[in-house]
């Protein structure tokens, strides 16, 4: 929307609002032309609901005002006597119409204070409960909000189960665009499933003032920029989304803006050097390990890896065998010596063995490829055993899957190697040539609203000949950790700084077996109340809060009840 249609639409509010209340500003002692005077006239509707003028300011706040304005109904009803339940979901659902019925109502009469007390709590509650949910809105839109990890793009540095709060007031809080929009949820209203708020209209881009910027190294939440999902794994036509109801996505940011970035040999290099990951980091490479009496399965259990597969045989299956044991097999086959079948990680329970008698011996592979950390790589390589581990790299030149920019006649690059590449700055420019243009169309057109197109070798930008493009906005690269296992920059490209959300600082709780469903979640007790950020290892505070929650509880039931008991004696005597 441009500023005339804003314009049309905010005057459009005031009529309504006039129409809808000016009996009311009568009805209260007021004149009915201070109801159509903007600004001014909610703060006159501050004081015939007898509420704070800083309530006023709410009603300004994106996403904030949406919820505002019913309290503010259910307000205006009490202090007319309309104090029947009934009457508050009809104001609401009316979206504020039923008012106009009030203001014309021979009956509605402005309360006293004496007429307010004697009124029931219902109504009470009502506003009680629409405000609290402006409180959490408040909350969860600019200063902290909580987030869920389902995926494993930056194992072992955050796990797949962790939930994490995110701080939006590091970065400065991102004022939301979308101006209608369901409070508490993201794109998607849950159980029915469907879009939780309206494409129009949109406020521009915002952002309050913060205490840090983005830096090198730093884990951050935002928005996936090529985000056109409505459901994930749900196959369907893609669909535009506001930047501001995209899907959260969290990463490592490895380039910020003005940085020439490359990747050799699955490494970052930034300006020439290499980029050096905090001590927290845990990145993952994918490797080979040899072994010419076999990798045991017990060698990666040891040092706690995941995500590679076993092998078993069994000589004979019958039908119920094979039912109970279907749904933790990968994949199944059949030969002269009997059947293979192929699981996770986590094989087959041995409970399941036991009650159907399955009989199972796992193959050693001579070779496994197994996605492990520095660490786990140091022991494995200790290992008895163990001939060699070879870290599996693309090499120089040889064009990967699904990489940025997407263009293999131009760019033969790969997860491994990558680069150089420009990070753009605002206010920095850049050539606008046959090797650039692949890089930066997507900023020009789609990020900062330009056209750009050609006519023969020459560019043409917002329909006039140009041979540099100056960029308006700042950009990021992040990746994930899980090096070889992660969706990010080296696919989709440059992060917007208007797609930037907020800063991961506290996991809260953490779960094994996240995504096997909730009765199958185990708890990593060692991660509950820790901090993302910081140097060493993490420390847990869970049962220190737990110690202290439970003191709070002693004391607020024995001791300080027991001491206005003993007052409360003392006053009598």
């Amino acid at each position: 929307m441009n500023l005339f249609q804003w314009f049309v639409f905010f005057v459009g509010l005031q009529l309504i609002h006039f129409l809808a209340t000016y009996k009311l500003y009568v009805k209260a002692g007021y004149r009915a032309w201070q109801s159509a005077v903007p600004v001014y006239n909610a703060v006159i509707l501050m004081k015939i609901i007898r509420r704070s003028p800083y309530w006023v300011i709410l009603l300004f706040v994106p996403i904030i005002n949406l919820i505002m304005f019913p309290v503010v109904w259910v307000e205006l009803l009490r202090n007319f006597g309309r104090t029947k339940p009934y009457e508050a979901y009809a104001v609401v659902f009316s979206l504020g119409f039923y008012l106009f019925l009030v203001g014309h109502d021979q009956q509605s009469s402005y309360q006293t204070e004496a007429d307010l007390k004697k009124q029931k709590k219902t109504s009470e509650w009502v506003s009680s409960i629409l405000f609290a949910v402006v409180a959490a809105t408040i909350v969860h839109t600019y200063f902290m909000q909580p987030y869920a990890i389902p995926t494993g793009s930056l194992e072992r540095t955050l796990r797949i189960g962790d939930f994490l709060l995110v701080s939006k007031f590091h970065y400065g809080a991102r004022v939301p665009m979308t101006t209608v929009a369901a409070p508490m949820v993201h794109d998607t209203l849950p159980i029915v499933r469907t879009r939780s708020y309206l494409k129009k209209p949109q406020l521009p881009y915002l952002r309050l003032p913060g205490f840090q910027s983005v830096k090198k190294n730093d884990i951050v939440v935002f928005s996936w920029p090529a985000d056109t999902v409505r459901q994930f794994f749900v196959a369907e036509k893609g669909v535009k989304k506001p930047i501001d109801k995209k899907s959260n996505y969290v990463k490592r940011c490895v380039g910020t803006p003005g940085d020439t970035l490359e990747i050799i040999d699955g490494f970052v290099h930034i300006n020439g050097k290499q980029l050096q990951l905090s001590d927290r980091a845990k990145p993952m490479y994918d490797y080979t390990i040899y072994a010419s009496k076999g990798v045991s399965s017990r060698w990666l259990e040891a040092v706690e890896a995941d995500g590679y597969t076993r092998t078993y045989r069994a000589e004979q299956l019958n039908q119920s065998q094979y039912d109970a044991i279907t749904s933790y097999l990968l994949g199944m086959s059949q030969n002269e010596n009997g059947y293979e079948l192929i699981t996770s990680a986590e094989g087959i329970p041995s409970s399941v063995l036991r009650q159907y008698r399955i009989s199972l011996k796992e193959i050693t592979p001579l070779e496994r490829k197994v996605n492990l950390t520095d660490e786990m790589y140091q022991k494995l390589t200790g290992q008895e055993g163990t001939d060699s581990i070879v870290k599996k790299l693309e090499p120089k030149g040889a064009l990967g899957y699904n990489i940025f920019p997407q263009t293999p006649q131009e760019y033969q690059w790969n997860n491994d190697q990558l680069g150089p590449l420009f990070i753009p700055k605002r206010g920095s420019s850049v050539a606008l040539n046959e090797r650039t243009y692949p890089l930066y169309k997507k900023i020009i057109r789609e990020y900062e609203h330009n056209t750009l197109g050609k006519e023969g070798d020459t560019f043409l930008l917002n329909g006039e000949k140009a041979t540099s493009y100056t960029f308006k906005m700042d950009y990021y690269w992040m990746m994930g950790d899980n090096r070889h296992h992660s969706e990010d920059s080296r696919t989709w490209g440059f992060v917007p700084e208007d797609h930037i959300v907020g800063k991961p600082v506290f996991i809260w709780m953490s779960w094994d077996n996240f995504n096997a469903g909730l009765f199958n979640w185990k708890g990593r007790w060692e991660r509950f109340f820790t901090t993302v950020n910081g140097k060493g290892k993490p420390i847990s505070y869970f049962w220190t809060f737990i110690i202290v929650l439970g003191l709070y509880y002693l004391y607020s039931k024995y001791v300080h009840r027991r001491f206005f008991e003993y007052l409360k004696s003392k006053s009598k005597n």
